[in-house]
This record gives C-alpha cells, structure tokens and sequence, in this order.
C-alpha cells in the first residue's frame, strides 16, 4: 500500500487577521474568520458582540458549535445563559435568536458546518450565510481598508 502523506498543520498568526463587521446583520457585531473550507462548507471563526446587542432570528443548516471566552450570551428561545468555559453545541435544522448579555462583551469561538439563514421578524429569509459569503466579506472588507488579505481557505 502506498504511504499517503498527511498534510502539514496550519498554523495561523490570529493578529494578522482583522475584526470585520457582520454586514448587513449588525455594524457592531464582529468576526475574525480564521478558515474556510469550500470543500466541507466549514467556517472557523471568533465572534465578538457588545454587551447587551444581538444578532436576529437564524436557521443552521448544519452543525454549529460554540465555546464562550468572554462575556455571556443566550438564545432567546432557551432558558441557559452561556459564559465563559461553556460549549453550546447546535443541530442542523435549528432555530434560534442570539442576545448578548448586558455587562461584558461577548467573545466566542465558532465552527459553522454548512449555511446559517437570518430571518426577518415574519419568519422570510433576508439572508443565507455560508463559507463563500463569509470569505466575500473578509475579501471586501481587505480591499476596502486596504490591508493584505491572507489565504483564510488553503489547509497548510
């Protein structure tokens, strides 16, 4: 049999990579994204929401899974208040609505599997996030600030 090599770790500097706004969702709420992976649909990112905000209603279409550093948030459809230490681990199919709690920034780090798809307040689609919209934004946002934009998809 044939020896198949692994690919080598990634490694990636976390400074070099900026906190870009979560447009059209909120100008506040920020993301660092830190890996796409077009073939799984994976994004790897750190989230940052200012006590007391939130982000609207959203559907996953895929597994969602998030460790607290900072701060405390919640779902308002659930009764637990996630803070520091404490991993919320999200099935494909759900809904939810995101509120930071008031008092610290919230600071997270994110795996999305799939595409999330923001609601208005009657329930319609207004948005579909997935690993290309996520990178379109990062890509955007580089050339707008005029900062070097790394390859956030390559996997070493």
């Amino acid at each position: 049999m044939p020896n198949v090599q692994a690919l080598e770790p990634l490694y990636r500097d976390g400074n070099d990579l900026p906190w870009i706004p979560f447009t059209p969702y909120s100008e506040t709420v920020t993301l660092k994204l830190l890996k796409v992976d077009p073939v799984t649909g994976q994004t790897v990112t750190m989230l940052r929401v200012p006590a007391g905000e939130g982000l609207g209603v959203h559907n996953h279409y895929g597994t969602v899974i998030v460790y607290t550093i900072r701060g405390k948030w919640r779902y308002l459809e659930h009764g637990w208040v996630s803070k520091a230490g404490d991993l919320v681990y999200e099935t494909a199919g759900s809904r939810h609505t995101f509120q930071a709690e008031p008092g610290e920034d919230v600071e997270a780090f994110v795996i999305v599997e799939g595409g999330l798809e923001f609601l208005d307040a009657e329930g319609r689609g207004i948005g579909l996030e997935n690993w290309r919209t996520f990178l379109d934004r990062y890509y955007a946002y580089c050339k707008a600030k005029r900062i070097p934009a790394r390859d956030v998809s390559k996997f070493s």
